[in-house]
């Protein structure tokens, strides 16, 4: 079993969020206690009229392109019952399905319902939700799966069946001419009880090139939907898929599928690039879980496409589900969410670095190509660590509605990265300094530049949090 007890885990829920106000203007933002404090807006900044220039967006030569024309095959309860530490009962797997449909994926891939009695059950039921996704089950290419899969109630059934000489040696032991055969016989099957159907090969860039262009233009010509692309061993790598997607689009004038494994971490630029060549559908399945390593994961690719076209992807998907879909998986397979993960990842939206926070109050697209907010997600600018700059605190200053000139503001950020050279200083440490170091400006017993004087009013403020004697004659004579 994949190991999970010591993963990465989310330390803050949303209980531990407290309302302030920001900037004084009565806008209430949330607060992360730790060692963020959150910054929505811009701060005064004023965004002036400007051309779109992103660089990621189709451009008008990309003729083959369907960057903003793909659909989403997800294959959490197909390919992601493969993963290792997966087992989905009925419950969840329904639990599963209707969170896809809501999130808007086009299309449900379900285990074929030939591998055992609960899948097809499981099958059956799902089709009888009435989603609006397409309902799919995976098969293999025989007729007996075939007459099993269409008598569930599935929208589609995709086929598959390795042509890789490793796969045909090793696995099935069928020459070429029996995979043709068994395709059409599978195809038309499926064709003559009015429901969608995919032929894909398996293995497909280990496969021969002459072979799999000529399966592909037999299912074409028999009236296949779509046909299928399957970097099985996740051996592929940008250029091969663009290559190879490309020259099938010369080929065929069915839609286009890919499936890819992420061995080599690959997968979501593959998926990309797939498209950029013409592939009309992407497999993915949530977190990417799937056998060994797993597929292209469902949020990676939404955040790859939506830093190209940004308004067609929150038209075409519910994106504040995807936080909620990732942690129903997440716990239905016993993993956590890598606090590296695309969007909802524990540090998808925090912003350390001094010279960053600086940009991020200013304008928050200077450091995002994501929006957290279309997501419902929240940016945060980490201030308690010895790389603060002093315009975070400031924002925090603003934030406490404590009044410090810009020279006291440098002083106490001093003082904050000098303690967080010992340890780093969570948000509750941070804001005891500013109240501590603003409180002894006001009554005089500081001013800027005094270490000292600074060191003893902390000092006193932690003693008193402990219910010692804290007098000022205790203190001389201690001094």
């Amino acid at each position: 079993m994949c190991p999970h007890e010591n993963g990465d885990s989310i330390p803050v829920e949303r209980s531990e969020m407290v309302q302030v106000p920001l900037n004084g203007n009565g806008t209430q933002e949330s607060i992360k206690r730790g060692t963020s404090a959150k910054v929505n807006g811009f701060n005064g900044y004023t965004a002036q009229p400007t051309q779109n220039l992103n660089p990621y967006a189709p451009r008008p030569s990309d003729f083959l392109s369907n960057i903003s024309n793909f659909n989403i095959i997800e294959s959490t309860l197909r390919e992601g019952e493969q993963f290792a530490n997966a087992f989905f009962d009925t419950k969840t797997k329904i639990a599963i399905a209707k969170a896809l449909d809501a999130f808007g994926v086009e299309y449900i891939e379900l285990t074929s319902p030939a591998a055992s009695e609960q899948s097809r059950a499981d099958c059956e039921a799902i089709c009888k939700l009435g989603l609006k996704s397409k309902i799919l089950t995976h098969i293999r290419c025989h007729m007996d799966d075939a007459r099993i899969a269409v008598e569930t109630g599935v929208d589609g059934v995709d086929v598959v069946i390795g042509t890789s000489s490793f796969l045909r040696e090793f696995s099935h032991g069928k020459d070429m001419a029996y995979i043709t055969k068994t395709a059409i016989e599978v195809i038309n099957f499926v064709k003559s009880k009015n429901i969608e159907v995919r032929f894909s090969s398996e293995d497909s860039f280990r496969s021969d090139l002459v072979d799999l262009l000529s399966i592909y233009q037999t299912v074409d010509k028999i009236g296949v939907h779509r046909v299928g692309i399957a970097d099985t061993v996740g051996c592929a790598n940008p250029r091969q898929v663009y290559d190879l997607i490309r020259t099938l689009r010369g080929v065929v004038g069915c839609d286009i599928e890919v499936h890819l494994h992420n061995d080599t971490g690959m997968a979501i630029a593959n998926a990309y690039t797939a498209l950029e060549a013409g592939a009309t559908h992407i497999d993915t399945s949530v977190l990417g879980i799937g056998e060994r390593v797993g597929i292209t994961p469902l949020g990676g690719l939404i955040a790859c496409l939506y830093a190209a076209n940004p308004e067609y992807v929150k038209a075409k998907y519910n994106l504040g589900m995807l936080r909620e879909i990732e942690n129903l998986v997440a716990e239905a397979v016993e993993v956590n969410i890598p606090f590296m993960n695309p969007i909802t990842g524990y540090c998808a939206f925090t912003h350390k670095a001094g010279i960053h926070a600086k940009a991020i109050l200013n304008n928050p697209s200077t450091y995002e190509i994501l929006k957290p907010e279309d997501f419902g997600l929240t940016r945060y600018v980490s201030i308690g660590h010895r790389l603060t700059g002093w315009n975070a605190v400031k924002s925090r200053v603003e934030q406490l509605k404590l009044t410090m000139t810009d020279d006291e503001i440098k002083d106490a950020t001093a003082k904050i990265k000098e303690l967080a050279d010992v340890r780093t200083q969570s948000m509750d440490d941070v804001d005891s300094l500013l109240r501590v170091y603003h409180s002894g400006i006001q009554s005089g017993e500081l001013a800027v530049g005094q270490k000292e004087a600074l060191d003893r009013l902390l000092r006193r403020h932690r003693e008193q949090a402990h219910g010692r004697d804290v007098s000022p004659s205790r203190e001389r004579d201690e001094e």
